[in-house]
């Protein structure tokens, strides 16, 4: 029964050793930088979707539309 106790004893010990290191840690990547970090890539690319969309749907599409009627509208 001591030897049983001993054991849970020392393993107790080895838990909260390696409990208070972890807290003490101050080095790593916290989960809130690494949403942060999702959140900003996410709202980049939105951002960079939206101008591609509005880029082709004003400028270039148009002019796309027209220059194949052109084409095919060949008179000569």
């Amino acid at each position: 029964m001591k030897k049983r106790f001993q054991k849970a004893q020392k393993a107790l010990v080895v838990k909260i050793m390696t409990a208070k290191a972890a807290l003490a840690d101050r080095c790593g990547e916290g989960f809130i930088d690494t949403a942060i970090k999702i959140l900003m890539a996410v709202v980049i690319g939105a951002l960079i979707l939206a101008g591609l969309y509005a880029l082709f749907g004003d400028t270039i599409l148009p002019t796309l539309t027209q220059r194949i009627k052109e084409m095919f509208n060949y008179a000569g």
